[in-house]
């Protein structure tokens, strides 16, 4: 029975979209399509029962955004009240009669006494255009336009927030597009004030219209005296009026609360009571002016009673105000005792993936106040790495580090110091072969500390000169910047871990369930995937084609769970990718091969254990090797070129790990890791 009916609410809802279109056509065809009185009787009732439930809405809404809905509301409201005002008048002035809920109005509730209810008519009017419409419509203006100067701020604090790791990248967005919405929204109310300030003039302009025409309808054609026209037609008339206005003036004053409210975590009767009858000296005050005005000659019975109520109200609130300071005092006393219990240690212990430490010289570049732009570069970086590396960077946390000297960073990941430098915030940082042999350039003599180049400090005069003189001249945040940016391209090994690797696999899942569902958790685990990307990104291999490497587990984990040997199969998937790293320009390789009798020497000298294969080489052979290594990376350094080494695919991951030790970032690719049209142009062979 229960689920019948969430059932057919639920068809309710899916379908409200054709309900509203079907009402907003239906009020236009009444202004055109006489109403029958019964019915309009029906759409009266349900013009005010609608007007006060947006009222409520207005009041219990925590934030202006739940109703977002409402200028578009306002336009429905509006045409409806006005549909109806037409279709009252075309009774009104064609059978002198409106149906019950118009004639209830006229009579009962204005006694029957046309002047006491066109007064009534004409108060609710003023009230409702001069009063609560003229300033919802200020406000909405004024609102606005702050709403629209306020965005920069919110989105520069946004990104502040989420570069600080206070937020991640999913709240981030969505407060983002709360802005965009409050933006949309004030914007929105500033346009549809109008339509309540001009419902309101419509009002006064109908009810003149109704008067004038009852009366010669009536006088002219029906054959009423004066007096008899103007009672039948006048009261009809202000029947209408106040029927139609009542809900205007309800949805007038939903419309000043709305745009009067900023966001809180309670609705407006909860703030009401909190900020107005809060503090008990208030209340004390109030009641002592209302029992002096009683003593001294006012009506002393509803004074007394009004102030015996407040004195009432004052105690209580005083009484509760004393129960949550000692209840306050109370938890502060325990926190503390909490805070000193070794177990409450633990919190202290998180450690950030990564930081960035900066003496109190450098604060200026983080602080948007005084034009620092390094939180837009991190967004920046974060945004590069994605589209580089293919995973997203865990939150750059800055923090500012009195024990570092005044111009000197820290970069840190998990806790560790990486990286290290210095800036001088007011200078630029030139960056040339030969400029610490330029004796002409003032400045102070360093190192670049991305790519630990010889550079120099100048002065802001200075920075022409160098810039003449055919150096790279940089400002402060952009070294920083740079630095991080290396940083993460050489530890991103270290920053991808299983969450991340969940986040990614999760993406996958949603456009490629099928390589997802037969890969997790029957052939490999998590962490298993983990392990292979972090082999790929120790290598500077991007795993953005993060399809292809799950295709290419999911096809060679039937044969074995070694990361290593994974990770060998993935990069031959990937050779595409790979090739174009090292390839040229004019699709040329230039490698370092290995001597066939030197690779038969590498194949018999692979040994395994517990922890995995290696290789054990003669240490004589392995300085030889490591000499004609250097040779070969001295001579393609000149030529600007890199040192790739080729050699068989069983080898190269046991080769590279050999080599990482004596020459760190070298770059060893099997055959099977290039594409079948690259030109090889082998510059020499290692013979060991």
């Amino acid at each position: 029975m229960d689920y019948a009916q969430g059932s057919k609410i639920n068809k309710l809802i899916a379908n409200s979209g054709l309900l509203v279109a079907i009402g907003v056509v239906g009020a236009v065809m009444m202004m055109i399509i006489p109403v029958p009185s019964e019915i309009l009787d029906i759409l009266l009732t349900f013009n005010i029962s609608f007007a006060l439930v947006i009222l409520l809405v207005a009041m219990f809404n925590l934030s202006p955004l739940e109703f977002s809905v409402f200028p578009s509301l306002l336009l429905i409201t509006t045409l409806l009240r006005l549909s109806l005002n037409i279709s009252a008048t075309r009774l009104i002035l064609g059978e002198a009669d409106a149906g019950q809920v118009i004639h209830a109005f006229g009579s009962f509730v204005v006694k029957g006494d046309m002047i006491v209810g066109f007064v009534i008519f004409l108060i609710l009017v003023v009230v409702q255009f001069i009063v609560i419409t003229k300033g919802a419509e200020r406000v909405s203006e004024v609102a606005a336009r702050f709403t629209l100067d306020a965005m920069p701020g919110k989105q520069m604090a946004i990104d502040a927030d989420l570069n600080a790791g206070i937020i991640d990248e999913g709240e981030a967005r969505g407060r983002r597009r709360n802005i965009q919405r409050e933006a949309d929204f004030y914007g929105a109310m500033d346009g549809a004030s109008k339509f309540v300030k001009g419902d309101a003039i419509a009002g006064i302009v109908i009810v003149i219209i109704n008067i004038v025409g009852g009366l010669a309808i009536g006088v002219l054609q029906k054959g009423f005296t004066l007096a008899e026209a103007a009672h039948r037609y006048t009261i009809l008339t202000v029947g209408d009026g106040l029927v139609t206005q009542i809900p205007a003036l309800l949805i007038s004053t939903a419309v000043g609360i709305v745009v009067t409210r900023s966001a809180s975590e309670t609705d407006l009767g909860q703030e009401l009571f909190t900020q107005v009858f809060s503090d008990s000296r208030v209340l004390f005050l109030a009641a002592g002016v209302l029992v002096a005005l009683g003593l001294i000659g006012l009506p002393k019975a509803p004074m007394f009673v009004i102030a015996a109520i407040f004195i009432a109200w004052g105690f209580l609130m005083r009484n509760a105000i004393k129960k949550e300071d000692s209840d306050r005092e109370a938890e502060e006393l325990e926190e503390a005792h909490e805070i000193k219990k070794p177990e409450n240690v633990m919190q202290l212990l998180r450690v950030e993936k990564m930081e960035l430490e900066i003496g109190y010289s450098l604060i200026p570049l983080v602080d948007a106040d005084q034009g620092g732009d390094l939180l837009d570069r991190i967004i920046m970086i974060r945004r590069q790495a994605a589209v580089e590396l293919g995973f997203i960077v865990p939150p750059i946390r800055i923090r500012d580090n009195m024990q570092l000297k005044p111009n000197q960073y820290l970069i840190k990941i998990k806790g560790l110091e990486v990286a290290r430098g210095e800036l001088y915030i007011d200078s630029y940082l030139a960056i040339g072969p030969g400029i610490e042999n330029d004796l002409e350039l003032r400045g102070i003599d360093t190192e670049e500390p991305a790519f630990k180049l010889p550079a120099r400090w100048v002065d802001t005069q200075d920075r022409k000169e160098a810039e003449a003189k055919g150096y790279t001249v940089v400002d402060p945040p952009a070294v920083v910047a740079t630095h991080l940016t290396q940083t993460v391209k050489k530890r991103a090994h270290e920053l991808l871990g299983r969450q991340e690797v969940q986040t990614m696999i999760d993406y996958v899942k949603q456009n490629n369930p099928a390589v997802v569902n037969e890969l997790i958790p029957d052939m490999l685990a998590l962490g298993d995937i983990q392990k292979v990307l972090s082999n790929l990104l120790l290598e500077q291999v991007p795993i953005r084609d993060i399809d292809t490497i799950l295709e290419a587990l999911a096809d060679y984990a039937k044969l074995t769970k070694d990361p290593d040997i994974l990770t060998e199969y993935v990069r031959q998937a990937l050779k595409r990718h790979i090739t174009t790293l090292y390839v040229g320009e004019d699709n040329r390789m230039t490698v370092i091969t290995l001597d066939p009798g030197f690779e038969e020497y590498l194949r018999d000298s692979l040994q395994s254990s517990d922890f995995g294969s290696y290789l054990a080489i003669d240490p004589s052979r392995a300085q030889n090797m490591v000499g004609q290594l250097n040779r070969h990376n001295d001579r393609l350094s000149t030529k600007g070129q890199n040192l790739i080494i080729l050699c068989a695919p069983v080898l190269r991951i046991y080769f590279k790990k050999l080599l990482e030790k004596f020459m760190p970032g070298v770059v060893v690719l099997s055959y099977n890791e290039i594409e079948t049209n690259v030109d090889l142009d082998i510059m020499g062979m290692i013979s060991g």
